[in-house]
């Protein structure tokens, strides 16, 4: 896809969304680098003029398609998460979302086309980070209140705290996946920075 001057932007059209899941199903199988235009265009039932329509780069392309899986797994995370529990089942349901996302091809190429296009399209990271980092802070900070509300945490500054949980479930894999060092982690690695990022957090502001 062609990159224009300034910033891209998407142009929605009747088929916006058909290309969306399209493109969604490719990204999550191949990723960024390895979605081909033509896979996409074909997948999504489309030809790559429109395609090329309603998204002239295929990183607008991709980071639309970011958003969205940010939002879907925002939304099956509060469907599916019972938040009447006390903090260690809860935030060990977050921690293993949170890190499921950040290790995966979608999530990766993410950071990758962020840190690239900063200089160039810095609405790119701006949009993603309002659908990925700002919306996960924001569910955790809710939920600090209510647990606050039962007795259960402490905490003075909840954005903080919800910053600091996100950091901590990254620790030593997210350094290793980005530079390249290892791409896929076993269970037990995952399992070892998640035990480690909840023990640390709950000593901290857990009230027991």
């Amino acid at each position: 896809m062609n990159t224009q001057a300034g910033t891209p932007e998407a142009k929605r059209g009747r088929k916006f969304d058909q290309v969306l899941e399209g493109a969604r199903s490719v990204f999550l199988q191949d990723g960024f680098e390895g979605a081909s235009v033509d896979v996409i265009a074909r997948v999504a039932g489309v030809s790559k003029a429109t395609l090329y329509a309603y998204f002239p780069d295929k990183r607008l392309l991709f980071m639309e398609v970011a958003k969205g899986e940010c939002q879907r797994q925002s939304h099956s995370a509060l469907a599916e998460i019972d938040f009447s529990q006390p903090p260690e089942i809860v935030m060990r349901a977050a921690a293993t979302r949170l890190l499921g996302f950040v290790l995966s091809e979608l999530g990766r190429g993410v950071f990758r086309i962020c840190v690239a296009e900063s200089d160039r399209f810095p609405e790119l990271g701006q949009e993603f980070y309002n659908h990925g980092p700002a919306l996960v802070r924001q569910n955790l900070v809710c939920y600090f209140e209510a647990a606050i509300a039962r007795g259960e945490l402490k905490i003075d500054d909840l954005p903080l705290a919800a910053d600091q949980f996100a950091e901590l479930c990254k620790a030593d894999l997210f350094p290793r996946m980005l530079m390249g060092v290892q791409s896929s982690f076993t269970q037990q690695e995952i399992d070892r920075v998640i035990n480690g990022a909840l023990s640390l957090w709950l000593a901290r502001y857990s009230t027991e």
